[in-house]
């Protein structure tokens, strides 16, 4: 853990990100005294969101998918009862 003043910390404040998103920890300190760290986020909603095809190959699109239903879906986009 890398303990900078808060002057450096304002010059350089790009180079500290950097190091902070590769794993490090730097501590801001103002006259010696540390005031806030800097800490790497953990990335967030691991397993919440699905990744596109996480179900490919486990079902099937019947051959006559787009004739499926189609006199009924005709007459709803028609509006007749």
């Amino acid at each position: 853990m890398d303990v900078v003043n808060m002057h450096d910390a304002k010059t350089h404040l790009s180079r500290l990100v950097s190091r902070v998103a590769a794993g490090e920890t730097v501590v801001i300190a103002r006259a010696g005294v540390p005031v806030a760290r800097l800490v790497p986020i953990e990335p967030e909603g691991r397993g919440r969101h699905q990744r596109v095809g996480f179900l490919e190959g486990q079902s099937s699109v019947p051959d006559d998918f787009n004739e499926w239903a189609s006199d009924e879906m005709s007459r709803l986009f028609d509006g007749r009862p």
